[in-house]
């Protein structure tokens, strides 16, 4: 059976890169692409992907309130959120929304097919996140964290270290 993923950017050049990178995944099907985040919700209720890969600077809703949406009506389906912008607070409000991965567009073309794979499996995908907070102090973090694996059981446990 297919992995049927969902692309979700406002820039089209993104999207035709994104789908480029997993184009040659035996498997995978890009089962569809929205240009905005109430298009994402639409899509996802539509055509029920496994995957959605979700920009979170998007017009009509952003991509935080788009994920939360989707988990919502669609709990079986992974969000990998793949975004330009980093920092601790919006991690944790990745995690906050119900979103299995995290990635850097930067770090896209030699990590986004290893984060599917992770999502494919069941898995989570916050490779650079962890790097990053294994060398920070943990406090404000951590709490928050833990607050997370309060009410989603599957945070991996180097998140909560």
């Amino acid at each position: 059976m297919n992995l049927r993923i969902l692309l979700a950017d406002d820039h089209e050049v993104v999207r035709h890169g994104v789908r480029g990178l997993l184009a040659g995944h035996p498997g995978w099907e890009v089962c569809g692409e929205a240009t905005d985040g109430r298009d994402a919700v639409n899509k996802a209720l539509e055509l029920k992907p496994d995957v959605v890969v979700l920009d979170i600077s998007m017009p009509n809703l952003n991509g935080l309130e788009a994920t939360r949406l989707i988990t919502q009506a669609l709990p079986q389906t992974r969000i990998l959120i793949l975004t330009m912008h980093e920092s601790e607070q919006l991690v944790r409000e990745v995690l906050e929304s119900g979103a299995r991965g995290f990635l850097l567009k930067s770090d896209a073309s030699h990590e986004l097919v290893a984060a599917i794979e992770a999502l494919q499996r069941h898995k989570t995908f916050f490779k650079e996140v962890r790097a990053k907070f294994s060398r920070r102090e943990k406090g404000k973090s951590s709490r928050c964290l833990r607050k997370a694996e309060a009410r989603r059981k599957w945070l991996p446990r180097w998140v909560l270290a």
